[in-house]
């Protein structure tokens, strides 16, 4: 428990450090993000009470994530702490959803580089699965595949169908997403964000 404890606390200030710096990138620059290592009874995880601490404006002291993130905060949180941990974790499949709230424009396209990154992993032998329901055309467009998910109702039932969709597909439901209907103008940007993607 003792080497356990010595192993968290020399890790815990790279790891903090790393995970800001997924968080800059993904718009959310003025973060600070400690990690709290209290005595605690011994178990089999230890000795420690480990908690993430952060604070997301400028003189704000750190205070517990579960406590003061937003939903919105919380996704962009856990998907750095996924990237951080990318190469060290079993984990075959990630699922976000409503990764997008609170978030638009550039913050939401850095979003989907960093999904797309996370199902990539650093070593192309060895990816993931990334689940991801969104909203937002700046993070779909970034996906390897693209799933419709529909409700109907039939017979006074409701139901969910999901379908695959082609290339002629995604851009239409690209172009839905963008502009409310699917218009020239929006098929247009719609090919456009995705000729973006690496």
């Amino acid at each position: 428990a003792a080497r356990l404890t010595g192993a968290r606390k020399k890790t815990a200030e790279r790891f903090s450090k790393s995970v800001m710096e997924q968080l800059a990138f993904l718009d959310m620059p003025h973060v600070t993000m400690e990690v709290s290592i209290v005595p605690a009874p011994l178990s089999s995880s230890g000795a420690d009470q480990v908690e993430f601490l952060m604070s997301a404006n400028p003189g704000e002291p750190p205070r517990s994530i579960a406590r003061i993130a937003s939903g919105g905060e919380l996704s962009r949180v856990m998907l750095a702490i996924k990237s951080v941990l990318a190469d060290a974790d079993d984990i075959d499949t990630l699922v976000f959803d409503e990764i997008d709230t609170g978030i638009s424009g550039r913050a939401a396209w850095k979003v989907g580089v960093k999904l797309r990154e996370t199902a990539r992993g650093s070593d192309e032998s060895r990816s993931r699965q990334v689940l991801c329901v969104t909203h937002l055309a700046q993070i779909a467009a970034q996906a390897h595949h693209h799933l419709l998910i529909a409700k109907s109702v039939r017979d006074g039932r409701t139901y969910t169908d999901v379908r695959p969709l082609d290339e002629d597909g995604r851009v239409e439901e690209l172009a839905r997403i963008i502009g409310g209907e699917d218009t020239p103008a929006s098929r247009e940007a719609a090919r456009e964000m995705r000729g973006r993607v690496e």
